[in-house]
């Protein structure tokens, strides 16, 4: 039989590699570094509800390099050179290698055979439309023929052939996706697109394509062919409509030595009662257009970084990872969102990590703000704007508004707003520390001293100088369920008003964050030239510092405690409340303690049957009778490391002097983040204080702490 190679001019307009210029930015991530690969659109191309963020697979051998989207199947090429089939990385001559990463776009390098260079770019453009380009080189001394399968494989026959344009070399078709999610649903009455619409496209004119039904074996067998078969045909079954599993372009070129391409193919994704035609038309237009602006554009954000002085590469991958994580969570303007807001994950997508900022999630910006300061004052601004004018700042601001789950309280006898863990001025003063930006400094000072007068007005009822989460403290102390002080029962088996206990004790961790909200206070004032005002918020701090230490302090095992409300107790009902957490180890953040119980603290952290442990500090002393290592599902607190809490303990040692034990905490936490990136590329919202296999939300945006950790470890030490 006898085969032609089709070599249209559209694919060679950009013959050139696309570069980065920053040598900083230049990675060289193989299969085992600890990469993060999930990549969604800019802030400027990008929308809260029809968003598709996408997970890159380059390093399982067992499969094609792989753009997989949640709950809309995944997208990938296989190669066929001088008729020998590639179906997996496994079979590379030269595997993936990253060169660069970025939030909405990576660069990798590979050779699929002797003597074929590609330089692979994925580039998520916009919530709805994302590229491979692929420029491919024959740096051989013989030519060879190279076919292209790009395929989009939704996994189940609910992916519906509606026609083929051959104008355009594009599929058009439609698939159904649930608003169910393991973790937690998606907002039923949310207008997250189910009725899906699929525009998948090649910038040349095939060879054929096809649709087909069953596995990626049997689609191989239909790709090879039988070279002794009597009806032997290289071409796909040009279907046009219909279900089926995958959908398969089918490009054919010929190379001779020197000579290079530019192939590209596009998935782009909607709700199919959006305008198709202006889909289609952004992704013709960026069938030609160069990427190497794209590039540069992310090379300008990421000029502002500090350049951490570590001589470990991997240090440097994770680094850049977590900033590309937390940019990753970032939309534009939206509804009731008069700035740029983040979500906790984009991609995955699920419930709460879809809903709206969370004070505790924030704390992402401690290290964001080093990345774009200006989007980091935006992401606090929702918080500004949207504070009721009693100066509550609810549990959740963003685009739906101020949401502040009001809950029964048995002091009051009504209604009562929930907030959030109060982190509010400690965050706006880290970021002026960064973006010098004094009007939003003055901004911050006026909404936070507000704040601080609803917390104390509204978290010390009995007003005894400490402070009570409020009647759903369950969600505002951050511990949701599994913790063992405020949860009543071992397995939780009463409902959340009976296991919560924690409106009914003088609450460590909430007095501590209002202390480190005063210290805030001061610091800003003192920034803004109000020294009167930022005196008497110090007298306040030192009076509740005095406080802290006289009712919570227990000299028998030398450890922080909460304690009950009525009588300051470390006892309620039955109930011994010295149970070890790593809330105990606040007070050195909070900067409550003098030298010698701050060396007490530390006595009690470098002790390896309690807190210092492999991955870092767990939020329950190892020998505690409900302690567990083991992260089987989301929001336990009764022994998983939370970074952000960890990083709140490593903050507060290196303000007491503990510099090198605290970049030995850095360095467990290190440890846990690179260890599962180099497992499973992801970020975890939780990881395990002793095991490697963890279950929990993956790419949690405060994770991105690490990143703040390295700053402090290296760049400000």
């Amino acid at each position: 039989m006898k085969y032609f190679y089709f070599l249209l001019f559209t694919v060679s307009i950009f013959p050139q590699k696309l570069f980065v210029s920053d040598p900083y930015l230049s990675l060289d991530a193989d299969a085992k570094s600890p990469l993060y690969t999930t990549y969604t659109a800019a802030i400027d191309r990008s929308k809260l509800y029809g968003d598709k963020g996408y997970k890159m697979d380059y390093y399982s051998d067992c499969s094609p390099i792989t753009y997989s989207g949640d709950q809309a199947g995944k997208f990938y090429c296989i190669w066929k050179v001088d008729q020998i089939v590639i179906l997996n990385k496994g079979e590379y001559l030269i595997k993936p290698v990253v060169t660069s990463s970025f939030p909405d776009l990576v660069l990798m390098e590979y050779e699929p055979f002797r003597g074929i260079k590609v330089q692979e770019t994925f580039f998520v453009y916009s919530s709805s439309i994302a590229i491979i380009s692929m420029q491919i080189k024959n740096i051989d001394n013989v030519s060879h023929s190279i076919e292209l399968y790009p395929i989009l494989e939704l996994g189940n026959d609910s992916l519906l052939i509606k026609n083929y344009n051959d104008e355009f070399n594009s599929f058009h078709a439609s698939h159904y996706e649930s608003k169910y999610r393991l973790i937690s649903s998606l907002y039923k009455n949310a207008p997250y697109p189910t009725n899906c619409e699929n525009i998948f496209s090649v910038n040349s004119k095939p060879y054929s394509y096809g649709g087909y039904s069953g596995s990626l074996q049997d689609l191989y067998s239909t790709i090879k062919t039988d070279y002794y078969s009597e009806n032997r045909n290289d071409s796909l079954n040009n279907k046009k409509s219909g279900y089926t599993d995958f959908i398969v372009f089918h490009n054919k070129y010929y190379l001779n030595p020197g000579e290079e391409i530019n192939f590209r193919y596009s998935r782009g994704w909607q709700s199919e009662d959006e305008d198709e035609n202006k889909l289609m038309s952004a992704i013709e237009k960026l069938k030609n257009e160069n990427l190497q602006k794209y590039v540069d554009e992310n090379v300008k954000l990421f000029s502002k970084i500090p350049r951490i002085r570590s001589d470990n590469q991997e240090e440097k991958i994770v680094y850049i990872g977590a900033f590309n994580l937390v940019r990753g969570c970032m939309l534009p303007p939206t509804d009731s969102a008069k700035t740029n807001f983040y979500v906790f994950s984009r991609e995955p997508l699920w419930g709460w990590g879809h809903g709206h900022q969370v004070l505790h999630e924030s704390l992402s910006m401690l290290a964001y703000v080093f990345l774009d300061p200006r989007s980091a004052q935006g992401s606090q601004y929702i918080y500004i704007d949207q504070q009721r004018e009693n100066g509550l700042i609810a549990y959740r601001h963003g685009p739906r508004g101020l949401q502040d789950y009001p809950h029964f309280s048995k002091v009051l006898g009504k209604d009562m707003s929930t907030t959030s863990a109060p982190f509010f001025n400690w965050i706006n003063l880290e970021i002026y520390k960064v973006s010098k930006d004094l009007e939003f400094l003055s901004d911050a000072y006026e909404s936070g001293k507000e704040y601080l007068k609803w917390l104390l007005e509204n978290r010390d009822l009995d007003r005894d100088g400490t402070f009570e989460w409020g009647p759903y403290g369950i969600i505002e102390n951050v511990r949701d369920w599994y913790n063992a002080v405020f949860q009543v029962s071992a397995e939780r088996f009463l409902d959340v008003d009976k296991e919560d206990i924690s409106d009914e004790l003088e609450c460590l961790d909430l007095t501590l964050m209002v202390l480190k909200e005063i210290r805030s206070l001061a610091a800003i004032a003192i920034e803004l030239g109000k020294k009167s005002e930022a005196n008497d918020y110090l007298k306040k701090a030192e009076n509740l510092s005095e406080l802290i230490n006289e009712r919570m302090w227990d000299n028998e095992t030398k450890f922080f405690y909460s304690i009950n409300k009525q009588d300051h107790s470390f006892r309620f009902l039955t109930r011994d409340l010295r149970r070890q957490e790593i809330i105990g180890f606040l007070p050195l953040w909070a900067e409550a303690v003098d030298s010698i119980r701050a060396l007490k603290l530390v006595e009690v952290l470098l002790d390896t049957n309690k807190f210092w442990r492999r991955y870092g500090i767990p939020t329950l002393s190892a020998d505690d009778e409900w302690y567990s290592p083991y992260v089987d599902y989301c929001c336990k607190w009764n022994g998983p490391v939370w970074l952000l809490w960890n990083y709140m303990v490593f903050q507060g040692l290196k303000l007491y002097g503990f510099h090198e034990i605290a970049d030995q905490l850095g360095d467990k936490m290190l440890l846990a983040v690179t260890t599962q990136l180099k497992k499973n590329h992801n970020f975890w919202e939780s990881y395990s204080p002793d095991n490697e296999a963890i279950n929990s939300p993956s790419n949690y945006i405060w994770d991105s702490i690490i990143a703040r950790v390295l700053i402090d470890k290296y760049h400000f030490r």
